[in-house]
This record gives C-alpha cells, structure tokens and sequence, in this order.
C-alpha cells in the first residue's frame, strides 16, 4: 500500500465504517486538503519545540508546489487514534521520549499500515538523551536493527527540489549539539516503505524563525521539508 492509498483509506470507504464520530468529524474537515501538518505530543518530553517551523514549512509548500494545504498546523496526541488519519506527522523534542502503551500501540499501527513520521532530534547529538532514547524505543517496537543510514542516492533527495544528500544547519555548522556534521539521514522501512526518517541534524530550529524574515535567507532553507513532505505523500 502506497500513502496516497493509506490516506484514501483512512479518510474514507473502509475507515467510515470503522472509525468513531470523532474521528470521522476530524477526516471530513481535512478532506478539502492534499496535506496537513500534524504535531505528535507525547507525555514524556518537550514535544512542542521549534514553534514556528510549521508556518515556514507550509508557507513553502503552498509557494512551490500545487497541493491543497491547510494553513493551520494540527497539534494531536500520540496516544490520539486521529492521527492514525494523518498523511504526514512531525515528533521531536530534546528530551526523554518514552512513549506509553497507547502511545506505542498507534505509532506502529500508524507505521505499519503506511504512514509517514518525520522525527527530528532538537539536540542536534547522536549521544543526547532524545537520541538515545528515541532510538530505543524504536528498537523495542521494530527490532534493533530497524534504523538504518539513508543513502545520499535515496529518493527522498530528489522528490522535490534536487539534493545531493541532507543539507547542513547552522547549528552543525556553528559546533553545537556532538560538534559533528551529519551526513545522512536515518530511517525505518516497513515493506520496501519509509515509514520514520529520523534526523540528528535539528531541522526544526533550523527553520523556526519569524516568517518575515525568510526574505532575507540567500538561500529558502526549507525547500529540503518541501521535499520530505512531497517524499510522504507520494511514496
């Protein structure tokens, strides 16, 4: 199953008979949309960083591309069945991420059954307590060699926009974070499928700033979410 499937799915014909009004309330005011930003909050840690990154990211796909995209950023619960509705969900935090048995339950049904979840690690640190614990729970869910590196060749570098692997932030750059550059990006495949790309690289911070200031920028540093998302919606 495609994710253009997996949204069919779940925002009509079979999830009509199976979800509960609230759910199908949530799939109907979205279904004029292509593509909406869904926040994951999750009990253990600081989910609700980079504040403004969301603006800036849909600012962008409403300038480059020609999906319907509701401009209003949706903030859901992990352990929320709604996001199981979703066609493309954001997680990231700095600190502990230990999800709950209702959290878990929906984050791999999510994933198993063809959505797509961009985690961003705030601390930009592959030795960092987000990092550390994230993976963990991503070992304990899909086995422990489910993350792998993405190689600079991957699809997901070219769905948009054409890259020749992750683009830096500024806060690689500057030596913050483990003072490393990253140069991949990390994933989890389901069936040939990316379902999780992870990111040490702090991609959040990088585009959380105030929207009238992107003018200013030599160079539109979210073109590359442009990217992830169209990478989402189409794979």
């Amino acid at each position: 199953m495609n994710r253009s499937q997996f949204l069919r799915l779940m925002t009509g014909g079979l999830a009509g008979a199976l979800l509960a009004g609230p759910m199908r309330a949530a799939s109907a005011a979205t279904a004029e949309y292509d593509f909406w930003f869904t926040r994951l909050k999750y009990d253990s840690g600081d989910w609700d960083v980079d504040a403004r990154m969301p603006a800036n990211l849909i600012t962008s796909l409403i300038d480059y591309t020609n999906l319907r995209v509701d401009p209003k950023e949706h903030v859901l619960s992990l352990s929320d069945p709604r996001m199981l509705t979703a066609p493309f969900c954001y997680l990231s935090g700095h600190k502990l991420v230990e999800f709950n048995p209702a959290e878990r339950r929906n984050f791999e049904r999510y994933i198993r059954n063809g959505g797509f979840v961009f985690v961003d690690d705030c601390n930009h640190d592959i030795d960092g307590l987000f990092a550390k614990s994230f993976e963990a729970q991503m070992a304990s869910i899909f086995g422990a060699k489910a993350i792998k590196k993405l190689p600079k060749q991957h699809a997901i570098y070219r769905s948009f926009f054409v890259f020749d692997g992750p683009p830096a932030t500024g806060f690689e750059l500057n030596g913050w974070g483990d003072d490393l550059v990253h140069d991949y990006l990390q994933g989890i495949e389901i069936d040939g499928r990316l379902g999780v790309l992870y990111s040490n690289k702090d991609y959040g911070c990088e585009w959380d700033y105030d929207w009238r200031n992107k003018r200013f920028l030599a160079e539109d540093n979210t073109k590359f979410g442009v990217n992830i998302v169209m990478y989402a919606l189409n794979s």
